[in-house]
């Protein structure tokens, strides 16, 4: 699905987005990511959302959640989404919606999230 009028993220979306040129061990360049930004703050439409990037290297961390492909969900491969990488961007990054992940892989990520953060 592409971007069009009346176009809106859900939290779950699977999104794919740039990143921009890395620092360090971020994640970066081109990538899907998961919006984790709460549902009443989508609706207000904002420019900027919090998402989580994919990666397709599966690494044994606490701090990732791994996603097998499905119809809903859109990815071409297993992916794992680094919570650790959680950060803040301007919607314009968003090139694409390609799926969704579903509440309960969400809610993992959620959860993930909120270990890390101490919440």
């Amino acid at each position: 699905m592409t971007r069009g009028p009346g176009w809106m993220l859900t939290p779950g979306d699977v999104v794919e987005l740039d990143l921009g040129i890395p620092a360090g061990n971020e994640a970066a360049l081109r990538r899907p990511a998961v919006v984790v930004t709460a549902a009443r703050v989508l609706r207000g439409g904002p420019t900027v959302v919090q998402v989580v990037p994919l990666t397709r290297t599966i690494r044994a961390s606490g701090a990732e959640v791994v996603i097998d492909p499905d119809d809903g969900n859109g990815l071409g491969a297993r992916s794992a989404a680094q919570c650790q990488h959680v950060r803040s961007v301007a919607t314009a990054r968003i090139h694409e919606q390609t799926g969704n992940v579903g509440p309960v892989i969400l809610g993992e990520v959620r959860e993930t999230l909120s270990l890390l953060l101490d919440v």
